[in-house]
This record gives structure tokens, C-alpha cells and sequence, in this order.
């Protein structure tokens, strides 16, 4: 089971969705059609198979335009569902229901699409050591939703940002004449809780990288060979992160060559959206 998201975090970001979708005069097509005390039921249902993610978000868009309205969720965050499976019952104000129907469905078709998407790279290395794990490739201001979802697929973490971890890529190297060049550096800043990570894009600079012992090596876009070769070179002196071109018909190779992560950018920037419709009783 994952831990939800508080709603401290996720509340301003529905309200902003909301206020996005209001404008400057609210739903005029709610006001011109219904009633303004009239009540509906409505019910979230999943018509593709997938794993839920984000029940928060409609949850709280339906209640931040009804603060009286009553949500019942009827599966969790990470729970595969299939289709025609229901995932949650909306009673409340109908004009509330209405307007927030979007950006209900907007954010937890979205965030399901993220976490299913993850659900079947996590399939494909299943039995091996690897795990499946996110990048910095979000979209701005949902980072946290984004990240949130890719635990409930089964995936893992990367950094949040730029001040959680240091993330040596290759323009950092350049720009500091190379890997040992860019390590000594790091070391000589980075406080003593601070991981450090490098990415190299050949054996030759394995061999400098590990010389300075960072926490984390990642091998960018390298072959199936190479990585076997930077596995045992290594033999367990750091954590191995593959990365680069990472894709659902290759990810079971590279998680056999022994690697430890397998960052993939695709789980955040091109997950497909999960078809999640709201339908009135």
C-alpha cells in the first residue's frame, strides 16, 4: 500500500486547476442548465485496464467546489483495475459535480497513465535486480503528483530536484575538464548526507569515476555488452543506473545485465493518459 500524498500538497494544485478551468465567470453552461441547489450522483469508473493513481485529486476537486459533497472511493492508489471497475461515487451539489468533472478526470487519468505505465516496465524486470526508477523529466508543478504515481506502478524515486542529490551529467564534465576533475570538486562542496552521483558514457571514464568513488554511476546509452562489463568492473564498489533509450521492449535485457537502476524518462513525459470516465446516475 503506498502512503497518500497529503492534501497540503495536493490541494493547491487541484485549486489552481479549478481556477484555470473557471476562468472569470465560473461554468456559464452549469449556471444556464442547472439547478442551483440540485443534487447528482455520479460514479468514476475505469474503462481500460491499468493502476489508479490520484483519487486525491478528484476527490478534492469535487469537494473544494461542494465542501459538502460525499466521495467514496472504492479502490486505492496502486490498485490494477479493469474495465467497467468503479472507482469512486460522487454525491453533490450537480452544478459542483459538473464544473470539477474535468479536472477531476484531467489529473487522475494522467496520474493513472503514469503509474500503469510504470505497472508494466516493473513487469518486465521482475525477477532480476533492478529497479525501475523515475527522472526529473516532469511536468512543471506536478513533479510530486508525477513521482507519487510512479510509486504506486511499482517504480522507485530518482531526486526531486537540483538540491537533493548531486547529478554529475556529461555538460557538468565538460564544463570541469572531465570526470575526475568534476568528482574532485563535488567532494570538496557536498556536506557528508549528500549522495553523489556521475554519469559516464564510456569503460574509460568508468575506470576515473570509480577511482573517486561516487555513490552512483550512470551508464548513458550503453550496450548490453558494456554494461556487463561496467557490473563486474565495478563489483559492488557503487549502485549502476542505466539510462538512455530506455524502452518496454529492451528494459528486460538491460535489467539482466546486472545494473542496479534503470531510469526511464518515459514514465512521466509520455505515459499515455488511462480512459477514466465520470458517469451521472
Amino acid at each position: 500500500m503506498i502512503d497518500p500524498l497529503p492534501d497540503l500538497m495536493v490541494e493547491p494544485i487541484v485549486r489552481a486547476a479549478l481556477a484555470e478551468d473557471l476562468g472569470r465567470a465560473g461554468d456559464i453552461t452549469a449556471q444556464a442548465c442547472i439547478p442551483e441547489s440540485a443534487r447528482m450522483k455520479a460514479t468514476f469508473r475505469a474503462r481500460q485496464a491499468g493502476v489508479v493513481a490520484g483519487l486525491a485529486c478528484a476527490r478534492l476537486a469535487m469537494t473544494t467546489l461542494d465542501p459538502k459533497a460525499k466521495f467514496t472511493a472504492k479502490a486505492r492508489d496502486g490498485d490494477a483495475v479493469t474495465p467497467g471497475q468503479i472507482l469512486a461515487v460522487v454525491e453533490a451539489n450537480a452544478r459542483a459535480v459538473l464544473s470539477a468533472e474535468r479536472t477531476a478526470l484531467n489529473l487522475l487519468g494522467h496520474l493513472s497513465g503514469v503509474a500503469s505505465l510504470t505497472a508494466a516496465f516493473a513487469a518486465e524486470v521482475a525477477g532480476s535486480r533492478a529497479r525501475i526508477i523515475d527522472t526529473r523529466k516532469t511536468t512543471p508543478l506536478l513533479r510530486a503528483l508525477e513521482k507519487y504515481a510512479v510509486r504506486c506502478g511499482g517504480g522507485a524515486n530518482h531526486r526531486f530536484g537540483l538540491d537533493d542529490a548531486v547529478l554529475i551529467k556529461d555538460n557538468h564534465v565538460a564544463a570541469c575538464g572531465g570526470v575526475g576533475a568534476a568528482l574532485r570538486r563535488v567532494r570538496a562542496h557536498a556536506g557528508h548526507m549528500v549522495k553523489i552521483e556521475v554519469e559516464i558514457d564510456s569503460l574509460a571514464q568508468l575506470d576515473e569515476a570509480l577511482e573517486h568513488r561516487p555513490d552512483v554511476i550512470m551508464l548513458d546509452n550503453f550496450s548490453l555488452d558494456d554494461m556487463r562489463t561496467a557490473v563486474a568492473k565495478s563489483a559492488g564498489r557503487c549502485l549502476l543506473e542505466a539510462s538512455g533509450g530506455v524502452n518496454l521492449a529492451t528494459v528486460r535485457a538491460i535489467a539482466h545485465t546486472g545494473v542496479d537502476y534503470i531510469s526511464v524518462g518515459a514514465l512521466t513525459h509520455s505515459a499515455p493518459v488511462l480512459d477514466i470516465g465520470l458517469d451521472v446516475e
